[in-house]
C-alpha cells in the first residue's frame, strides 16, 4: 500500500501547491472491507471544510485519470491536526524540539506510551528526552509517533 500512498503523492504535489496548500500526507487504508485514500493537507492559517472541499474537486480527476486504485475507495481530504502524525523525514524536521507521544509495542520501563521531546531521529531510530533523561527508541517499536499539544495552556 505504501507503493500507492507514494504514487498518489508524486502525481497530487503540483496540483495541490497550485492550489495554495501543502501536501501533509497521504495514506491509502483498509478499514474492515472499506478502502479509504486520506489525503492530509495544510496551509499556514490552518484548514477548513472550504479548503478541503476545493482540494477534492482539484484532485478528482487526476486520481481517476491515473487509476492507481482499481478497488472501490472512499477519498477523504483532510487537516493532519493539531495533534500530528509523523511518518517523513519532513514531519521530524518540524516537529524537533516539540513535544511528542510514541505508542510502542514493546514497553520501555514498563510504559507502552512516552511523552518527551523530540531531539533527533535517524532512519533506524528516534531520540526524545523523557523523564529527565535522553532515550533512543528503534522505529521498528513505535507503533505511533505524533505532536502532543498541550490542552491545559
Amino acid at each position: 500500500m505504501a507503493n500507492i500512498e507514494e504514487k498518489v503523492e508524486t502525481l497530487l504535489q503540483s496540483k495541490i501547491n497550485e492550489l495554495g496548500y501543502e501536501l501533509y500526507d497521504v495514506e491509502y487504508a483498509k478499514e474492515g472491507k472499506n478502502y479509504f485514500l486520506r489525503i492530509f493537507i495544510d496551509k499556514e492559517d490552518g484548514i477548513d471544510l472550504n479548503d478541503c472541499e476545493k482540494v477534492n474537486d482539484g484532485i478528482m480527476d487526476l486520481l481517476d485519470e491515473a487509476d492507481y486504485i482499481k478497488e472501490q475507495y472512499f477519498l477523504e481530504v483532510s487537516s493532519p491536526g493539531i495533534e500530528r502524525v509523523l511518518r517523513k523525514e519532513k514531519h521530524f524536521d518540524s516537529a524537533r524540539g516539540e513535544e511528542i507521544e510514541v505508542k510502542l509495542y514493546k514497553p520501555i520501563n514498563k510504559e507502552k506510551e512516552v511523552e518527551g521531546i523530540l531531539t533527533g531521529y535517524d532512519e533506524n531510530t528516534i531520540t526524545m528526552t523523557y523523564e529527565n533523561d535522553e532515550i533512543s527508541i528503534p522505529r521498528s517499536n513505535i507503533a505511533l509517533i505524533k505532536t502532543k499539544y498541550n490542552w491545559n495552556e
